[in-house]
C-alpha cells in the first residue's frame, strides 16, 4: 500500500521512495566485493612453480629389446623397456652368442626378460634375463650346481675336468652369463660393484664377494645394467 503525506497547502500527495547513494571521499579506497569460497577458481598462471623435488622424473626414451636375426625376445615388450645404449650393448652380446651356439633365423634362440622396479630399472638402465633357450635361469643354475657336485666326486682329476667341461659347453645360462661378463662395460655406480649379477656371481665374478642376500635375490635371473 502506497503511503501519502499532506502538503502545507492541504493537498494529499503520494510518498515516493528515495534511493540513497554512498559517496566515496576523494582518496579513499573503493570497497572490494568478496567472492564466496565455493566460487573461487585457481589461476594456473598465478600458481607457484613446482620445486625440483616435485617435478616429474623425465626418463630418456625407452624401447623394448628388439629381436635379432638368430634370437627372439618372447616376453612381453613392457618387460624389457631399456635405454637405447643398453639395448645396443645387449644386442652385441645376444646375436653372436646365439650364432655361436648353433641357433639360426629358422631356429632362433629364445630370450625372456622380466620387469624390475628398483635401482637402475627405474631409468631403463637395467634389464633382467629370466630364461634363455626355453629354460629358466634358475633351472640352468640347478643343472650347473648338480653337475659341479658330480664332478667334485669324480675319482680322477681327468674325470672331474671332463664333467665340468661338458656342463660348461652345454649350459646356456652359464654361457650367457660368461658372455655378458666378457663383453664388459657395464654400469658401476659410485660405491657399488659392477652391475652384473646372477647365480654364478660368487664363483665367476665380477663381484665374487656378493652377499648371501644378493645371491639369493639373483638366484633366478641375470641382472645387467649400463
Amino acid at each position: 500500500m502506497n503511503r501519502v503525506i499532506r502538503t502545507p497547502d492541504g493537498r494529499l500527495v503520494p510518498l515516493r521512495p528515495v534511493r540513497l547513494y554512498r559517496v566515496t571521499p576523494p582518496g579513499a579506497q573503493t570497497p572490494v566485493q568478496m567472492t564466496p569460497p565455493h566460487a573461487a577458481r585457481p589461476n594456473p598462471a598465478s600458481q607457484p612453480a613446482p620445486t625440483a623435488a616435485e617435478q616429474p622424473t623425465r626418463h630418456p626414451a625407452l624401447q623394448p629389446m628388439p629381436n635379432g636375426q638368430t634370437y627372439r625376445v618372447t616376453s612381453p615388450p613392457e618387460h624389457s623397456l631399456v635405454t637405447p645404449p643398453l639395448a645396443s650393448a645387449l644386442c652385441q652380446v645376444l646375436e653372436p652368442f646365439a650364432q655361436a651356439n648353433g641357433f639360426s633365423a629358422e631356429q632362433p634362440l629364445s630370450i625372456v626378460f622380466g620387469r624390475g622396479t628398483l635401482g637402475l630399472h627405474r631409468f631403463g638402465r637395467a634389464a633382467d634375463i629370466y630364461a634363455v633357450g626355453d629354460k629358466g635361469i634358475d633351472q640352468w643354475a640347478h643343472d650347473w650346481n648338480s653337475a659341479m657336485r658330480q664332478a667334485a666326486t669324480a675319482p680322477t682329476p681327468q674325470e672331474r675336468a671332463r664333467l665340468a667341461a661338458e656342463e660348461q659347453g652345454r649350459n646356456l645360462g652359464y654361457k650367457l652369463y660368461k658372455a655378458l661378463q666378457a663383453h664388459g662395460g657395464w654400469a658401476q655406480p659410485p660405491g657399488y660393484p659392477v652391475q652384473l649379477f646372477g647365480p654364478w656371481t660368487r664363483g665367476e665374478g665380477p663381484h665374487k664377494a656378493i652377499s648371501d642376500q644378493m645371491l639369493q635375490a639373483h638366484r633366478d635371473h641375470i641382472h645387467i645394467a649400463k
